[in-house]
């Protein structure tokens, strides 16, 4: 629900991750130093959500199921405003 609200207002929610998580298309990203993205859209009701991601410019931008996401960011957090 804060993904939507925050993209729908024009933001992008930013968050704080660390360890590994699996986009939608199977490709792995791995940060067990942490790292910061951001969530720049969502599609599905907010089930799916983009990320853009400054880590690697050939995978700048990809998407990820909302679990997923859940997932990577529990021991770090995020960022609506």
């Amino acid at each position: 629900a804060d993904v939507v609200k925050t993209v729908d207002a024009g933001r992008a929610v930013v968050a704080n991750i660390a360890g590994t998580a699996t986009d939608t298309d199977g490709t792995t990203h791995s940060f067990e130093g942490g790292h910061y993205i951001s969530v720049i859209g969502y599609r599905d009701n907010g089930k799916t959500v983009t990320i853009a991601d400054s880590a690697n410019p050939n995978t700048a931008t990809y998407r990820m199921n909302i679990d997923n996401l859940a997932d990577w960011i529990a021991t770090r957090g995020y960022s609506t405003n």
